[in-house]
């Protein structure tokens, strides 16, 4: 089964890197391999939203809203896709051809893609429910595309709903080309698996780590109770040769590494993660001598006070930084100009809760959602559910729109992705994308 994935993997990926002006990155968090990336104004938004017992139809769902300040309907939901249960819907990620958004769900582990050729109206196609059955693997979380391929991570395991865990490698069609573990014991690491991050430019994969089933599907008041409990989270993370799937090292970050942002600045080969019970920006760098390292650059609010980072977005130039902590419902904004030195420039409180962020390419408008795991939630009152648009100018956010997931019988609104129509003047091309970067 390797040998099958390596051999085309190698054919692709060495492309790519002997070419590597070819790469674009899409809404700034997405795969490197993505085309067709949103570099002017984004026309619509997928939210990927977890049924809600007692609200509309109480179905995951995947919910589209148009986004375009010139449209009779912006700020409105104009299509929700229903696909039956509640399976806690986690993340999604585009195929390479961004034709399909593959979206997983973190209890039942199944995988539903969506054919969003036609984006204002969004199709189910196909559902992959033997995942777990077929890897052993349970918790399809990070969806990473590469030329041809879907990278999905995995968050657990069928053996004990732990945090030991392994990637799938799909074709676009959703057939299995390969499996690999996450490093473990053998290589001073946890096995945990978190998000994926790609540099081609330096044959590199980076992977970061969580925790398991029996964790992240417990209520949070019960688990931060448990001291048992909260061992069971990763402290590493890993370095990949991309070509060959194969883990060559494994670096300590304790508290649980979460999203992995690469620098798309032409020229850096840097990347940045933010560890959620520790509260702390990673770098992940080579040193002088040429070997990848990590180290603590900063501090993300009180660490003291557990404000709880999550979803993280590097602005296209490589000099900003979003990061949102979830139990203190702020948005913070770093200036990593110099990058060993991250400031915080900016802070607002957008809700209760805040969780995923997602921002243009031209870094003009800032999304947020609320929802994390339907667990973790907060309770009652405080359990904001909602899409908030934000203009930016470099100094303050500025709402445009909020839409409440509850009112509108929708859900917990959890992951985000941009797209437009085709042939839309919003989706630009490679060239122009980093003759803006270069200029900046």
């Amino acid at each position: 089964m390797k040998s099958k994935f390596l051999s085309g993997l190698i054919f692709a990926a060495g492309l790519v890197l002997a070419a590597p002006q070819a790469l674009h990155a899409d809404e700034t968090c997405n795969s490197p391999f993505t085309a067709a990336l949103v570099t002017g104004q984004e026309q619509f938004m997928h939210v990927w939203t977890l049924g809600m017992v007692g609200v509309g139809d109480e179905s995951d769902k995947l919910v589209t809203v148009d986004v375009d300040p010139k449209s009779s309907n912006y700020g409105k939901v104009i299509h929700s896709l229903s696909v039956g249960g509640r399976g806690e819907a986690h993340h999604t990620g585009f195929t390479d051809d961004r034709r399909f958004l593959w979206a997983g769900r973190l209890d039942d582990s199944k995988i539903i893609i969506f054919d969003i050729s036609k984006p204002a109206e969004p199709k189910k196609v196909k559902v992959i429910e033997d995942f777990a059955d077929r890897t052993g693997y349970v918790g399809p979380h990070t969806f990473y595309a590469i030329p041809g391929r879907m990278i999905v991570q995995g968050l657990s395991n069928t053996m004990d709903h732990g945090g030991k865990t392994g990637i799938v490698v799909y074709t676009n069609d959703g057939e299995i080309v390969s499996q690999h573990d996450m490093p473990g014991d053998d290589m001073g690491g946890d096995a945990y698996g978190y998000d994926i991050g790609i540099n081609p430019n330096q044959n590199t994969m980076l992977t970061s780590s969580f925790t398991g089933w029996t964790n992240y599907m417990m209520d949070f008041g019960a688990l931060v109770k448990d001291p048992v409990a909260m061992k069971n989270f990763g402290n590493t993370m890993a370095v990949w040769d991309f070509k060959a799937m194969k883990p060559i090292k494994v670096l300590k970050v304790p508290g649980a590494p979460l999203e992995i942002r690469w620098s798309l600045r032409p020229g850096d080969d840097w990347a940045l993660t933010s560890t959620a019970l520790t509260s702390k920006l990673w770098l992940i760098k080579k040193d002088d001598q040429g070997e990848w390292q990590a180290k603590a650059v900063s501090d993300i609010g009180d660490p003291s006070k557990i404000p709880l980072p999550v979803d993280i977005s590097i602005t296209a130039n490589g000099k900003g930084l979003w990061v949102n902590t979830f139990l203190d419902g702020t948005t913070r904004f770093f200036d990593i100009s110099d990058i060993e030195n991250p400031k915080e420039v900016y802070s607002k409180t957008i809700g209760n809760q805040v969780n995923m962020v997602s921002q243009s390419w031209d870094g003009k408008r800032v999304y947020f959602t609320t929802s994390l795991l339907a667990n973790w939630d907060k309770k009652g009152r405080e359990n904001d559910q909602f899409l908030k648009a934000y203009d930016w100018d470099g100094k303050e956010l500025t709402e445009k729109f909020a839409i409440d997931f509850v009112k509108e019988g929708l859900g917990r609104a959890h992951h985000m992705k941009f797209s437009a129509k085709p042939n839309s003047s919003a989706l630009g091309s490679t060239s122009e994308t980093y003759q803006s970067l270069l200029s900046n």
